[in-house]
């Protein structure tokens, strides 16, 4: 009779054991899951392949500093970035975003990064990008936005239906003109009642372009019904309105890309 107990006694430890590594295997896939979480972060960065300022003879492009802070702000946290453009290909950089005064830790950083570089030197094209396939999407500015992508049926396609998916759209300097013509489901610019930032009236005006530029960006997104804000010029400053991340100028790449990366978590 003494033999029933002892079996008792051996199945309750069999089920301790069972009930141990069960909880070490839930444990195990859940930090599994966070793990995929953190190396499928694909997110998908727009920019401009136009080059020409206007009709100064000048050339234009992305703004560097645009482009290098939110790429190594997500980067370092395990994000997958592909870069395309209207054209694919080369995109351009803005020789002034390429000077000694426009310098960031950021900027240099780019500067002796071989494999960005030649990112930037082979983007894909705009037209064949999928939302399906990312978590999100940034587009750096520069003015060279300005004269392509506020026009691009293919970006204002792009950005409606990461919209739709509720997904992160996030824009930084003159990047928000793209927003232009995207609409709500309805037929409403998407920008309507949304709290938003750019490149100011001021700040485009103290670098000598209100006159040569084919938008005021301010005016745009106040026109479309936005509520437009703004801080001092070139003071860091961004807006954030549910999945819309709105910053006014290059002082404010970083703080776009930080919340562009809290919306991801």
């Amino acid at each position: 009779m003494k033999i029933l107990p002892s079996i008792v006694v051996i199945l309750s430890l069999f089920t301790a054991i069972s009930c141990k590594e069960n909880k070490a295997s839930e444990t195990v896939l859940e930090g599994q899951k966070e793990l995929k979480k953190e190396e499928t972060m694909n997110v998908l960065f727009v920019l401009t392949s136009h080059d020409k300022l206007g009709d100064t003879g000048k050339k234009t492009g992305f703004w560097v500093e645009e482009f290098a802070s939110p790429y190594y702000t997500l980067l370092d946290k395990g994000a997958h970035i592909t870069i395309a453009t209207p054209k694919g290909g080369a995109a351009p950089i803005d020789p002034s975003s390429d000077s000694p005064d426009a310098a960031t830790n950021a900027t240099e950083r780019f500067n002796n990064d071989d494999e960005a570089k030649a990112k930037i030197a082979n983007t894909k094209v705009l037209a064949d990008m999928n939302p399906d396939d990312f978590d999100a999407v940034f587009y750096p500015g520069g003015h060279g936005p300005l004269w392509d992508l506020t026009n691009d049926a293919h970006s204002v396609k792009l950005i409606e239906q990461f919209d739709r998916q509720n997904k992160p759209i996030a824009f930084v300097c003159h990047a928000p003109a793209v927003l232009k013509d995207v609409k709500n489901e309805d037929g409403t610019a998407l920008v309507k009642g949304k709290k938003v930032t750019g490149f100011s009236n001021l700040e485009e005006a103290a670098v000598g372009l209100t006159e040569v530029v084919p938008l005021l960006l301010e005016d745009m997104l106040i026109e479309n019904g936005a509520f437009y804000s703004n801080a001092d010029k070139w003071a860091p400053y961004a807006v954030q309105d549910g999945n819309l991340i709105t910053g006014q100028n290059p002082a404010s790449s970083e703080l776009v890309a930080e919340k562009l990366l809290e919306t991801l978590k």
